[in-house]
Protein backbone atom coordinates (compact mmCIF):
# COMPACT_ATOMS: atom_id res chain seq x y z
CA UNK A 1 0.00 0.00 0.00
CA UNK A 2 1.17 3.50 -0.83
CA UNK A 3 1.96 6.30 1.59
CA UNK A 4 -0.39 9.24 0.90
CA UNK A 5 1.08 12.53 -0.30
CA UNK A 6 0.84 15.21 2.40
CA UNK A 7 -1.38 18.19 1.72
CA UNK A 8 0.63 21.40 1.35
CA UNK A 9 -0.30 22.79 4.76
CA UNK A 10 0.89 19.57 6.41
CA UNK A 11 4.13 19.47 4.42
CA UNK A 12 4.75 23.11 5.37
CA UNK A 13 4.01 22.33 9.03
CA UNK A 14 6.59 19.54 9.07
CA UNK A 15 9.25 21.97 7.86
CA UNK A 16 8.63 24.31 10.80
CA UNK A 17 10.43 21.73 12.92
CA UNK A 18 10.53 23.55 16.25
CA UNK A 19 7.93 25.61 18.07
CA UNK A 20 7.38 27.34 21.41
CA UNK A 21 4.38 26.33 23.52
CA UNK A 22 3.07 28.88 26.02
CA UNK A 23 0.74 28.06 28.91
CA UNK A 24 -0.46 31.22 30.59
CA UNK A 25 -3.65 32.22 32.37
CA UNK A 26 -5.13 33.11 35.74
CA UNK A 27 -3.39 30.09 37.29
CA UNK A 28 -0.02 31.76 36.68
CA UNK A 29 -0.76 34.09 39.60
CA UNK A 30 -0.81 31.11 41.95
CA UNK A 31 2.52 29.75 40.73
CA UNK A 32 1.45 26.14 41.21
CA UNK A 33 0.96 24.98 37.65
CA UNK A 34 -1.97 25.14 35.23
CA UNK A 35 -4.12 22.58 37.09
CA UNK A 36 -4.07 24.44 40.42
CA UNK A 37 -7.86 24.93 40.50
CA UNK A 38 -8.43 21.19 40.22
CA UNK A 39 -5.52 19.90 42.29
CA UNK A 40 -5.99 22.44 45.09
CA UNK A 41 -9.77 21.96 44.99
CA UNK A 42 -10.31 25.71 44.91
CA UNK A 43 -14.03 26.58 44.84
CA UNK A 44 -15.11 28.17 41.56
CA UNK A 45 -16.29 31.43 43.13
CA UNK A 46 -12.95 31.83 44.91
CA UNK A 47 -10.84 30.90 41.89
CA UNK A 48 -12.68 33.30 39.61
CA UNK A 49 -11.59 36.21 41.80
CA UNK A 50 -8.14 35.79 40.21
CA UNK A 51 -9.60 37.67 37.27
CA UNK A 52 -9.71 40.81 39.47
CA UNK A 53 -5.91 40.77 39.92
CA UNK A 54 -4.92 39.75 36.40
CA UNK A 55 -3.01 42.75 35.04
CA UNK A 56 -0.74 41.19 32.39
CA UNK A 57 1.50 44.18 33.00
CA UNK A 58 4.61 42.61 31.46
CA UNK A 59 3.02 40.59 28.67
CA UNK A 60 4.59 41.74 25.39
CA UNK A 61 3.73 39.76 22.28
CA UNK A 62 6.56 41.28 20.24
CA UNK A 63 9.13 40.49 22.94
CA UNK A 64 7.93 36.90 23.19
CA UNK A 65 7.96 36.46 19.42
CA UNK A 66 11.51 37.85 19.31
CA UNK A 67 12.58 35.30 21.92
CA UNK A 68 11.03 32.52 19.85
CA UNK A 69 12.78 33.77 16.73
CA UNK A 70 16.16 33.93 18.47
CA UNK A 71 15.54 30.43 19.81
CA UNK A 72 15.05 28.97 16.34
CA UNK A 73 11.32 28.38 16.86
CA UNK A 74 9.25 28.98 13.74
CA UNK A 75 5.86 29.06 15.47
CA UNK A 76 4.26 29.71 18.85
CA UNK A 77 1.20 27.93 20.24
CA UNK A 78 -0.42 30.04 22.98
CA UNK A 79 -3.24 29.08 25.34
CA UNK A 80 -6.05 31.38 24.26
CA UNK A 81 -8.25 29.61 26.82
CA UNK A 82 -7.21 26.82 29.18
CA UNK A 83 -9.35 24.46 31.26
CA UNK A 84 -10.08 27.21 33.80
CA UNK A 85 -12.33 28.79 31.14
CA UNK A 86 -10.73 32.25 31.20
CA UNK A 87 -10.04 33.68 27.74
CA UNK A 88 -7.06 35.81 26.79
CA UNK A 89 -9.08 37.18 23.87
CA UNK A 90 -12.20 39.31 23.55
CA UNK A 91 -15.09 36.85 23.63
CA UNK A 92 -17.39 39.41 21.97
CA UNK A 93 -20.16 39.09 24.53
CA UNK A 94 -20.14 35.30 24.98
CA UNK A 95 -19.22 36.13 28.59
CA UNK A 96 -17.09 38.61 30.52
CA UNK A 97 -14.61 36.06 31.84
CA UNK A 98 -11.88 37.33 29.57
CA UNK A 99 -8.81 39.58 29.51
CA UNK A 100 -10.54 42.76 28.26
CA UNK A 101 -12.85 42.60 31.31
CA UNK A 102 -9.95 42.12 33.73
CA UNK A 103 -7.48 44.78 34.95
CA UNK A 104 -5.39 43.86 31.88
CA UNK A 105 -8.04 45.74 29.89
CA UNK A 106 -6.90 44.52 26.49
CA UNK A 107 -7.13 41.68 24.00
CA UNK A 108 -3.91 39.79 24.70
CA UNK A 109 -4.30 37.54 21.68
CA UNK A 110 -4.31 40.61 19.46
CA UNK A 111 -1.05 41.70 21.09
CA UNK A 112 0.36 38.19 20.60
CA UNK A 113 -0.61 37.91 16.93
CA UNK A 114 0.69 41.39 16.12
CA UNK A 115 3.99 40.50 17.78
CA UNK A 116 4.29 37.23 15.85
CA UNK A 117 3.53 38.94 12.54
CA UNK A 118 6.14 41.61 13.23
CA UNK A 119 8.86 38.99 13.89
CA UNK A 120 7.91 36.51 11.17
CA UNK A 121 6.67 33.88 13.63
CA UNK A 122 3.55 31.86 12.85
CA UNK A 123 0.84 32.14 15.56
CA UNK A 124 -1.04 29.00 16.60
CA UNK A 125 -3.93 29.00 19.04
CA UNK A 126 -4.32 26.43 21.80
CA UNK A 127 -7.95 26.20 22.90
CA UNK A 128 -9.35 23.97 25.58
CA UNK A 129 -12.37 21.80 24.89
CA UNK A 130 -12.68 20.97 28.59
CA UNK A 131 -14.11 23.86 30.62
CA UNK A 132 -14.30 24.15 34.42
CA UNK A 133 -16.01 27.56 34.21
CA UNK A 134 -18.92 27.27 31.80
CA UNK A 135 -21.99 25.75 33.53
CA UNK A 136 -23.24 24.06 30.35
CA UNK A 137 -20.17 21.83 30.17
CA UNK A 138 -21.85 19.52 32.72
CA UNK A 139 -25.43 20.77 32.52
CA UNK A 140 -26.19 20.99 28.78
CA UNK A 141 -23.31 19.59 26.74
CA UNK A 142 -24.79 20.31 23.30
CA UNK A 143 -25.29 23.94 24.28
CA UNK A 144 -21.72 24.06 25.53
CA UNK A 145 -20.42 22.71 22.22
CA UNK A 146 -22.15 25.56 20.41
CA UNK A 147 -20.44 27.98 22.81
CA UNK A 148 -17.13 26.28 22.01
CA UNK A 149 -17.71 26.63 18.26
CA UNK A 150 -18.70 30.28 18.67
CA UNK A 151 -15.50 30.88 20.63
CA UNK A 152 -13.37 29.23 17.95
CA UNK A 153 -15.12 31.21 15.23
CA UNK A 154 -13.96 34.40 16.93
CA UNK A 155 -10.38 33.16 16.85
CA UNK A 156 -10.73 32.25 13.18
CA UNK A 157 -12.18 35.58 12.06
CA UNK A 158 -10.67 38.34 14.22
CA UNK A 159 -6.89 37.91 13.90
CA UNK A 160 -6.06 37.40 10.26
CA UNK A 161 -4.35 34.29 8.99
CA UNK A 162 -3.24 31.87 11.70
CA UNK A 163 -1.11 28.75 11.58
CA UNK A 164 -3.53 26.44 13.28
CA UNK A 165 -5.75 25.43 16.19
CA UNK A 166 -4.52 23.09 18.92
CA UNK A 167 -7.32 21.52 20.99
CA UNK A 168 -7.05 19.75 24.32
CA UNK A 169 -9.58 18.14 26.65
CA UNK A 170 -11.71 15.58 24.79
CA UNK A 171 -10.10 12.90 26.96
CA UNK A 172 -12.14 14.32 29.91
CA UNK A 173 -15.34 12.92 28.38
CA UNK A 174 -14.12 10.04 26.20
CA UNK A 175 -17.59 8.56 25.67
CA UNK A 176 -19.40 11.76 24.68
CA UNK A 177 -20.04 13.04 21.17
CA UNK A 178 -17.88 16.14 20.83
CA UNK A 179 -19.36 16.97 17.39
CA UNK A 180 -15.84 17.29 16.04
CA UNK A 181 -16.89 17.58 12.40
CA UNK A 182 -18.89 20.70 13.19
CA UNK A 183 -16.02 22.23 15.17
CA UNK A 184 -13.44 21.56 12.50
CA UNK A 185 -15.88 22.76 9.85
CA UNK A 186 -15.80 26.21 11.46
CA UNK A 187 -12.03 26.28 11.01
CA UNK A 188 -12.08 25.02 7.43
CA UNK A 189 -14.68 27.66 6.54
CA UNK A 190 -12.61 30.59 7.79
CA UNK A 191 -9.03 29.27 7.88
CA UNK A 192 -8.77 26.57 5.18
CA UNK A 193 -4.96 26.38 5.44
CA UNK A 194 -4.83 26.10 9.23
CA UNK A 195 -3.36 23.00 10.87
CA UNK A 196 -5.84 21.26 13.17
CA UNK A 197 -4.52 19.31 16.16
CA UNK A 198 -6.47 17.65 18.97
CA UNK A 199 -4.24 16.38 21.77
CA UNK A 200 -4.79 12.70 22.55
CA UNK A 201 -3.12 13.09 25.95
CA UNK A 202 -0.67 11.05 27.99
CA UNK A 203 -2.59 7.81 27.63
CA UNK A 204 -2.95 7.75 23.85
CA UNK A 205 0.24 9.19 22.37
CA UNK A 206 0.30 8.95 18.60
CA UNK A 207 -3.35 7.92 18.32
CA UNK A 208 -5.15 8.83 15.09
CA UNK A 209 -8.45 10.61 15.55
CA UNK A 210 -10.90 12.46 13.31
CA UNK A 211 -9.89 12.57 9.63
CA UNK A 212 -10.01 16.37 9.67
CA UNK A 213 -6.96 16.41 11.96
CA UNK A 214 -3.55 17.13 10.47
CA UNK A 215 -1.14 15.83 13.11
CA UNK A 216 -0.92 13.24 15.85
CA UNK A 217 0.45 14.29 19.25
CA UNK A 218 2.99 12.90 21.69
CA UNK A 219 2.50 14.68 25.01
CA UNK A 220 5.58 14.39 27.25
CA UNK A 221 6.89 11.42 25.26
CA UNK A 222 9.22 11.04 22.31
CA UNK A 223 7.51 10.11 19.04
CA UNK A 224 7.64 6.62 17.61
CA UNK A 225 7.96 5.67 13.92
CA UNK A 226 4.65 6.04 12.09
CA UNK A 227 3.47 3.52 9.56
CA UNK A 228 1.67 5.73 7.04
CA UNK A 229 1.10 3.04 4.43
CA UNK A 230 -2.57 2.79 3.55
CA UNK A 231 -3.57 5.79 5.65
CA UNK A 232 -6.51 7.72 4.17
CA UNK A 233 -4.52 10.90 4.76
CA UNK A 234 -0.90 11.80 5.50
CA UNK A 235 -0.55 13.00 9.10
CA UNK A 236 2.29 14.95 10.65
CA UNK A 237 3.54 14.30 14.19
CA UNK A 238 4.34 16.68 17.02
CA UNK A 239 5.80 16.14 20.49
CA UNK A 240 4.93 18.67 23.18
CA UNK A 241 7.00 18.78 26.34
CA UNK A 242 7.57 20.85 29.46
CA UNK A 243 10.93 22.14 30.69
CA UNK A 244 10.09 20.98 34.21
CA UNK A 245 7.02 19.06 35.44
CA UNK A 246 4.38 21.75 34.85
CA UNK A 247 2.86 23.47 31.83
CA UNK A 248 1.92 26.64 33.69
CA UNK A 249 4.22 28.78 35.84
CA UNK A 250 5.43 26.90 38.92
CA UNK A 251 7.31 29.18 41.28
CA UNK A 252 8.84 26.38 43.36
CA UNK A 253 9.71 23.89 40.63
CA UNK A 254 13.38 24.40 39.76
CA UNK A 255 13.88 20.84 38.46
CA UNK A 256 14.35 21.88 34.85
CA UNK A 257 15.71 19.65 32.12
CA UNK A 258 19.21 20.47 30.99
CA UNK A 259 19.99 22.15 27.69
CA UNK A 260 21.66 18.92 26.60
CA UNK A 261 18.44 16.95 27.26
CA UNK A 262 16.37 19.43 25.27
CA UNK A 263 18.77 19.34 22.32
CA UNK A 264 18.73 15.55 22.28
CA UNK A 265 14.93 15.55 22.37
CA UNK A 266 14.73 17.99 19.47
CA UNK A 267 17.02 15.68 17.49
CA UNK A 268 14.99 12.60 18.46
CA UNK A 269 11.88 14.30 17.07
CA UNK A 270 13.48 15.38 13.81
CA UNK A 271 14.95 11.90 13.39
CA UNK A 272 11.36 10.79 12.71
CA UNK A 273 10.25 13.99 10.97
CA UNK A 274 8.19 15.10 13.97
CA UNK A 275 7.99 18.67 15.25
CA UNK A 276 9.13 19.56 18.76
CA UNK A 277 6.86 21.95 20.68
CA UNK A 278 8.66 23.06 23.85
CA UNK A 279 6.69 24.78 26.60
CA UNK A 280 7.38 27.87 28.69
CA UNK A 281 5.14 29.16 31.47
CA UNK A 282 5.19 32.96 31.88
CA UNK A 283 4.85 34.36 35.39
CA UNK A 284 1.84 36.13 36.88
CA UNK A 285 2.45 39.32 34.89
CA UNK A 286 3.16 37.53 31.60
CA UNK A 287 6.94 37.54 31.48
CA UNK A 288 8.98 34.45 30.59
CA UNK A 289 11.47 33.75 33.37
CA UNK A 290 15.24 34.12 32.79
CA UNK A 291 15.91 30.38 33.16
CA UNK A 292 13.31 29.42 30.58
CA UNK A 293 14.53 32.14 28.23
CA UNK A 294 18.13 30.99 28.59
CA UNK A 295 17.25 27.39 27.73
CA UNK A 296 15.28 28.49 24.69
CA UNK A 297 18.13 30.72 23.50
CA UNK A 298 20.59 27.88 24.02
CA UNK A 299 18.60 25.73 21.61
CA UNK A 300 18.70 28.56 19.09
CA UNK A 301 22.48 28.74 19.40
CA UNK A 302 22.73 24.99 18.74
CA UNK A 303 20.44 25.20 15.70
CA UNK A 304 22.58 27.95 14.17
CA UNK A 305 25.86 26.16 14.94
CA UNK A 306 24.55 23.06 13.18
CA UNK A 307 23.58 24.89 10.02
CA UNK A 308 19.80 25.23 10.46
CA UNK A 309 19.46 21.78 8.90
CA UNK A 310 16.67 20.62 11.21
CA UNK A 311 13.95 22.39 9.26
CA UNK A 312 13.91 21.15 5.67
CA UNK A 313 16.03 17.99 5.93
CA UNK A 314 13.89 14.87 6.18
CA UNK A 315 14.24 11.25 7.31
CA UNK A 316 15.79 9.17 4.55
CA UNK A 317 16.02 5.64 5.93
CA UNK A 318 19.61 5.96 7.16
CA UNK A 319 20.23 4.30 10.53
CA UNK A 320 23.15 4.31 12.92
CA UNK A 321 24.42 0.77 13.46
CA UNK A 322 27.02 1.05 16.22
CA UNK A 323 25.14 3.81 18.08
CA UNK A 324 21.34 3.64 17.97
CA UNK A 325 20.82 7.36 18.56
CA UNK A 326 22.82 8.33 15.46
CA UNK A 327 20.87 9.03 12.28
CA UNK A 328 20.85 11.07 9.08
CA UNK A 329 18.48 13.47 7.35
CA UNK A 330 18.50 14.51 3.71
CA UNK A 331 17.73 17.75 1.89
CA UNK A 332 18.29 17.44 -1.87
CA UNK A 333 21.93 16.61 -2.54
CA UNK A 334 22.90 17.24 1.09
CA UNK A 335 22.85 14.60 3.80
CA UNK A 336 23.30 15.44 7.48
CA UNK A 337 24.66 12.89 9.96
CA UNK A 338 23.69 13.51 13.59
CA UNK A 339 26.37 12.11 15.89
CA UNK A 340 25.79 11.64 19.64
CA UNK A 341 28.11 11.16 22.62
CA UNK A 342 31.43 12.29 21.18
CA UNK A 343 34.51 12.80 23.33
CA UNK A 344 36.55 15.98 23.74
CA UNK A 345 40.10 16.14 22.45
CA UNK A 346 42.78 17.85 24.53
CA UNK A 347 45.41 17.51 27.21
CA UNK A 348 44.73 14.56 29.51
CA UNK A 349 45.10 16.76 32.60
CA UNK A 350 42.02 18.83 31.73
CA UNK A 351 39.95 16.71 29.34
CA UNK A 352 36.89 14.86 30.62
CA UNK A 353 35.73 11.89 28.55
CA UNK A 354 32.20 12.37 27.20
CA UNK A 355 31.90 9.22 25.12
CA UNK A 356 33.45 7.84 22.00
CA UNK A 357 34.96 9.42 18.95
CA UNK A 358 36.04 7.16 16.11
CA UNK A 359 34.23 5.15 13.48
CA UNK A 360 30.46 5.49 13.19
CA UNK A 361 28.64 3.02 10.96
CA UNK A 362 25.38 3.59 9.09
CA UNK A 363 23.08 1.58 6.87
CA UNK A 364 21.04 2.97 3.98
CA UNK A 365 23.56 5.59 2.84
CA UNK A 366 23.46 5.94 -0.97
CA UNK A 367 26.65 5.63 -3.02
CA UNK A 368 28.23 8.76 -4.40
CA UNK A 369 29.10 10.90 -1.39
CA UNK A 370 31.70 13.41 -2.60
CA UNK A 371 32.67 15.13 0.65
CA UNK A 372 32.01 15.00 4.39
CA UNK A 373 32.75 17.66 6.99
CA UNK A 374 31.53 18.95 10.34
CA UNK A 375 29.05 21.78 10.02
CA UNK A 376 30.43 23.66 13.02
CA UNK A 377 34.01 23.89 11.66
CA UNK A 378 35.82 23.38 8.38
CA UNK A 379 37.21 19.91 9.03
CA UNK A 380 37.01 17.23 6.36
CA UNK A 381 36.22 13.77 7.69
CA UNK A 382 37.44 10.42 6.46
CA UNK A 383 34.81 7.95 5.25
CA UNK A 384 34.43 4.74 3.26
CA UNK A 385 31.85 2.22 2.07
CA UNK A 386 32.36 -1.24 3.50
CA UNK A 387 30.23 -4.39 3.12
CA UNK A 388 27.10 -2.42 2.27
CA UNK A 389 27.54 0.08 5.10
CA UNK A 390 28.89 3.61 5.35
CA UNK A 391 31.66 4.24 7.86
CA UNK A 392 32.75 7.73 8.91
CA UNK A 393 35.57 8.64 11.26
CA UNK A 394 33.98 11.06 13.71
CA UNK A 395 36.69 13.14 15.34
CA UNK A 396 36.20 14.39 18.89
CA UNK A 397 35.23 17.92 19.87
CA UNK A 398 38.08 20.41 20.15
CA UNK A 399 38.78 21.33 23.77
CA UNK A 400 36.30 24.00 24.84
CA UNK A 401 33.56 22.68 22.53
CA UNK A 402 30.65 20.29 23.08
CA UNK A 403 27.49 20.58 20.99
CA UNK A 404 25.86 17.47 22.56
CA UNK A 405 24.81 16.32 19.10
CA UNK A 406 27.29 17.13 16.33
CA UNK A 407 26.27 17.35 12.68
CA UNK A 408 28.35 16.36 9.67
CA UNK A 409 27.30 17.49 6.20
CA UNK A 410 27.78 15.20 3.22
CA UNK A 411 27.51 16.30 -0.39
CA UNK A 412 26.06 13.73 -2.77
CA UNK A 413 26.77 13.53 -6.47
Amino acid sequence: MAIPVPEKRIADFEELGFGMFIHWGLYSQLGKGEWAQCHEQIPAEEYQKLKDTFTASRFDGRKIAKLAKDSGAKYITLTTRHHEGFSLYDTKGLNTYDAPHSPAGRDLIRDFVDGCNAEGIIPFFYHTTLDWYHPDFDRDFKSYLQYLRDSVEILCTEYGRIGGLWFDGNWWKPNDDWEEDALYGVIRKHQPDAIIVNNTGLGARGAIGNLQLDSVTYEQGRPEPMDREGMPKYLAAEMCETMNAHWGYAAKDVNCKSLAQLIETLCACRKLGANYLLNVGPDAEGEITPLQSALMLGIGDWIRMTGNCIYKAKPCGVKGLNHSKNFALRDGNKMYFFIHDLSISGNSNVTVDCGGAGEKTFSGVPAGIKSLKWVDREEDLEYRYEDGTFVMNATGFPYGTNLVVRVAEAELS
